[in-house]
């Protein structure tokens, strides 16, 4: 691969600087977001310069604008630390995050709430068969003993037990 002149080299790593700064600022081309990949192609230089490189003989040197991929991932992670989000797909990440937090917690207290109204429809049901039981009982008891009269069923039309309507 051919060296660049220093007068190509300068251009560029302006290039980098000013796509650095528009990056950071928040103005992200479409598809793309706040990383080094975006930053090149903004720049127009290839991604493999923000890389160290080796040398024929094992040993490492840094790429050619190595120093300004440092210094875009320094100044991103500072305005991170200050609460600032630079690129919208982690602002939706993070919203999305909180939102599925939000329906974790409401799916418990439904959950909660549905493994209560099933204790009480089991606990109603029992009641009520426990009450059908003994109506059952007394009812059987009532018929066994000669000193219980039966009262006349109502007419058609007519309250029961002479009430009037």
């Amino acid at each position: 691969m051919a060296r660049i002149s220093a007068e190509t080299r300068v251009r560029n790593e302006q290039a980098v600087r000013a796509a650095m700064d528009r990056l950071l600022k928040g103005d992200l081309p479409s598809g793309g977001g706040c990383d080094l990949k975006t930053l090149a192609a903004e720049a127009g230089v290839t991604r493999t310069a923000f890389y160290p490189k080796k040398n024929r003989d094992g040993t490492t040197r840094p790429g050619p604008y190595q120093h300004l991929a440092e210094e875009f991932e320094r100044r991103l992670r500072t305005l991170q630390e200050a609460g600032e989000v630079v690129d919208p797909r982690i602002a939706q990440i993070e919203r999305l995050k909180a939102k599925v937090a939000e329906l974790k917690e409401r799916l418990a207290q439904r959950d909660e709430t549905v493994a209560e109204l099933t204790a009480f429809k089991e606990l109603a049901v029992s009641r009520l068969a426990a009450q059908h039981d003994e109506i059952v009982r007394l009812r059987e008891q009532a018929a066994t003993l000669s000193n219980v009269r039966r009262l006349p069923a109502a007419r058609p039309g007519r309250a029961p037990y002479g009430l009037s309507s």
